[in-house]
């Protein structure tokens, strides 16, 4: 069984029977997927997000870094639209959000993280969790209808995330970390343009973690994967394969670039205030305090 994901599943490995999902047609900026431009968010008078401009391309892999209050999460909500942010321009898959059909958008970002888990009504089976992110929406599978091929769709998803064992599983019987299987599994049903996972490491123990960090690993080393931004607080997180980082600190962009260049002790320190030491072995990060 494959170790990981691949959106080569809607590809020459399905029957033409399963093909039944269009293309998404739409005019993109210099291949810009999302582009944040000088976004601030304010809540209560407080600054979650201050000028923050940041720009993700087709088939980049971005890892969010920062420490908790860092303003990480609040950019994912204004990246997958469920946040509007007070200041600054946001643009999506070549549409300006305020001026297109978030709804539609929805259906072209893939979004899993640990927060998702609390939308889920536990009694719900994985598989019928999976099938409901066709229509974005976290709800039963008998309010919307769905194709055999929608189904087969779903469980082959959880195939790709080693957990099709899940398929009538309860989602309140399930440990943290098979529940995030079934909500990447379900952010892929589809077949995303960019993929955002907020924390998705979060509550997992050391074997789960490795075990999803490296099925990332493999996601971005495939060419025809889309755009993906994972968020995480650790540098040991960060998957093989992943190009580019942000930095965030206090609400506020401290480094963003490729990731050789922009992932130093010095862009660390700045962003958790703390002096800290940075080292790479066998292509995995690792950070200390002396």
């Amino acid at each position: 069984m494959a170790t990981g994901f691949s959106s080569r599943l809607y590809s020459a490995a399905l029957p033409a029977s399963l093909e039944t999902m269009p293309d998404h047609e739409s005019p993109l900026v210099g291949n810009e997927v999302i582009a944040l431009e000088d976004v601030s968010v304010i809540r209560n008078g407080n600054w979650l997000l201050r000028s923050v401009s940041w720009v993700v391309h087709d088939h980049e892999r971005w890892v969010v870094l920062g420490p908790n209050g860092a303003g990480k999460t609040t950019m994912m909500q204004v990246a997958s639209t469920y946040i509007t942010p007070s200041r600054g321009t946001v643009r999506l898959l070549g549409g300006t959000h305020g001026a297109v059909d978030v709804r539609e958008l929805r259906k072209r970002i893939g979004y899993a993280g640990a927060g998702t888990s609390s939308f889920v009504r536990e009694h719900l089976p994985g598989l019928e969790i999976v099938v409901t992110g066709k229509h974005a929406a976290f709800v039963d599978s008998r309010w919307h209808e769905y194709t055999d091929a929608d189904w087969e769709i779903a469980r082959r998803q959880l195939e790709r995330m080693q957990a099709p064992y899940l398929a009538d599983r309860q989602f309140g019987t399930m440990s943290a970390g098979e529940k995030q299987r079934v909500l990447i599994a379900r952010s892929l049903m589809t077949r995303p343009e960019v993929l955002l996972l907020d924390e998705a490491t979060t509550g997992l123990d050391l074997g789960a973690r490795e075990l999803l960090v490296a099925s990332l690993g493999e996601f971005a080393r495939d060419p025809d994967s889309p755009a993906v931004a994972l968020v995480t607080h650790h540098v040991e997180e960060i998957p093989e394969g992943f190009t580019h980082i942000v930095i965030l600190g206090k609400g506020e962009l401290v480094a963003a670039g490729p990731i050789e260049e922009t992932l130093t002790a010095s862009t660390l320190t700045e962003s958790f205030q703390l002096e800290l030491q940075l080292e790479r072995r066998n292509n995995r990060w690792r950070s200390w305090h002396e």
